[in-house]
């Protein structure tokens, strides 16, 4: 056994820095030791047999940054990533939890279907275009046109690279390669290629025009309206605060850092990673520490209320 490898069984989780950024963790990852099929076989018959939670962290840690190469596929949905490593890691913890050694497939091939599902659970989630992909059908359709769309306008001339949109014939192709209708193919499309469109005129003139906001009934003068909008107004100003005194310090900074700090770069607040590295606890014990103090918040607000 590698002197590596030795380390690792004494303790797995040593070389997993307890400080520094998403790019020292990353840098960490890559360094750890990969387990041979032998050692791996070892391992998981010791957590299934025995619940050997030391043989799971060898595991886990082995393929650490198989995760972390699955998250870069996903950036640019506009997530941290940050967070999609800390998705894909809880999908990793449950494969490695169900893998049998006995089905003669390495832990690598059985993990990447569980990582990739946290992942794209994580964004359907948290991306607002999404919110028709519903369906296997449409999640799948959803996870695979943009890199079809590339694919098909590899090899083609100038003018037709820099058409966005696909052809009929594109669009068939898509659709029987995916199985799904022709119409979902186009609708999903649309919401993934459009652009924002302002709510306000964009002229300079002084010529009448019309956007879609001249087409949009005005009801805040409307009495229930306004008696909701100095409720939320109370709520998220002195009721906020209040909620937020009912916290211990350490659940008050998670939450302040997590929703409600803007940096100067418009990029929120601290990542799961690294208020764990903050704290010197794992990501997922920042995240239950969040999830306990959202919980008491809510109650404090109906109190309230």
């Amino acid at each position: 056994m590698s002197a590596s490898s030795a380390i690792a069984v004494r303790d797995p989780w040593a070389l997993v820095p307890s400080l520094g950024n998403l790019d020292a963790y990353i840098s960490a990852v890559n360094r750890l030791p990969l387990l041979t099929a032998e050692e791996e076989s070892s391992a998981a018959r010791r957590l299934r047999e025995h619940g050997d939670l030391e043989a799971a962290g060898r595991m886990v840690l082995s393929h650490l940054r198989l995760v972390v190469s699955i998250s870069r596929q996903y950036v640019g949905y506009g997530l941290p990533q940050g967070d999609l490593i800390q998705e894909g890691n809880v999908g990793l913890m449950k494969a490695v939890k169900r893998f049998d050694p006995d089905q003669g497939v390495r832990l690598v091939s059985y993990a990447m279907h569980w990582i990739k599902a946290e992942i794209h659970e994580y964004i359907l989630k948290n991306w607002r275009m999404v919110k028709v992909a519903t369906t296997k059908a449409q999640r799948k359709l959803f996870f695979n046109l943009r890199s079809m769309k590339h694919q098909l306008k590899a090899g083609q001339d100038d003018a037709a690279t820099h058409r966005n949109t696909l052809t009929e014939a594109e669009v068939a192709h898509v659709a029987r390669e995916l199985n799904v209708k022709r119409e979902e193919v186009l609708e999903m499309e649309t919401r993934m290629s459009g652009g924002d469109v302002a709510l306000e005129p964009q002229t300079d003139d002084d010529g009448e025009s019309f956007a879609p906001i001249a087409y949009l009934a005005d009801d805040s003068h409307e009495p229930t309206r306004v008696i909701e909008a100095r409720s939320r107004d109370a709520l998220a100003g002195d009721g906020i605060q209040r909620a937020l005194e009912v916290l211990d310090p350490r659940s008050r900074r998670i939450v302040e850092e997590r929703w409600l700090k803007v940096n100067d770069d418009t990029s929120g607040g601290m990542t799961l990673h690294e208020l764990a590295a903050e704290y010197g606890v794992s990501a997922e014990r920042i995240r239950q520490i969040e999830v306990a103090a959202m919980k008491k918040m809510k109650k404090a607000l109906t109190e309230t209320a």
